[in-house]
């Protein structure tokens, strides 16, 4: 009878089993800054991008690319949205665009547990789980690489460093393989399996573009004029 009464008691406490390891929880009451999220991809706002994009033929190889041009992988120490808030870029892009998320504490940003009701490039449920992190990859819509060729060689390190931590502009959470699939390609090489959200796609990437002053490719601008007319 004693033994059942403790049990009861420890149940209604919320007392957690020695060893059973810590219960994830709700994000920290401070979020994350939100990801900017065009409110419509339509013809006339890429029409409205490509007539001030700059174009070249074909992507230039400057050479020499490597990951840490652009600084420490999601680096906290970049002067754009996030930046210096004692978080890492890539736990604040998954806290801004999971839903359900759980953190690894409370006072933790660390976020062990969340969802992706609509994946944006194949438009399924994904569910994230720290376990299998790869599961779900931080893509940048303008890739780095890219970047690297198109200009970004010539950028002072700072500003590589801004660029890749871009969470309001270039930071996209997504499928693992899907990620692995667009590489450091452009909508000339590459389109999301997710018909509904080319249109955003290539609209989000025209952006970044312009607000890096970096070209596109004649693919690109082709893609994207074939694209116009099925965006609303």
């Amino acid at each position: 009878m004693i033994r059942l009464l403790l049990v009861a008691v420890l149940f209604v406490s919320g007392c957690t089993v020695a060893g059973a390891g810590p219960t994830p929880t709700a994000r920290p009451s401070s979020p994350p800054p939100s990801v900017a999220k065009p409110q419509g991809a339509t013809a006339k706002a890429i029409d409205a991008e490509l007539r001030g994009a700059r174009v070249v033929v074909t992507r230039p190889k400057a050479g020499g690319y490597k990951r840490d041009k652009f600084g420490q992988s999601w680096t906290d120490n970049h002067s754009g949205p996030g930046g210096h808030n004692g978080c890492d870029t890539r736990n604040d892009v998954l806290a801004a665009q999971l839903t359900a998320v759980h953190n690894r504490t409370a006072k933790s940003c660390v976020v062990v547990e969340g969802t992706l009701t609509t994946e944006p490039y194949t438009g399924r449920r994904v569910e994230f789980r720290k376990a299998a992190a790869t599961k779900v990859q931080i893509d940048h819509l303008y890739p780095l690489a890219r970047a690297w060729d198109m200009g970004a060689a010539r950028w002072t390190t700072q500003r590589r460093v801004d660029f890749a931590n871009d969470q309001a502009a270039n930071l996209l959470a997504v499928d693992g393989p899907a990620n692995a699939s667009k590489n450091d390609s452009g909508p000339g090489e590459w389109m999301p399996l997710n018909r509904a959200y080319r249109c955003v796609y290539v609209l989000r990437y025209l952006q970044v573009a312009r607000k890096y002053t970096l070209p596109i490719t004649a693919a690109d601008r082709d893609t994207a004029k074939t694209i116009m007319p099925t965006c609303r």
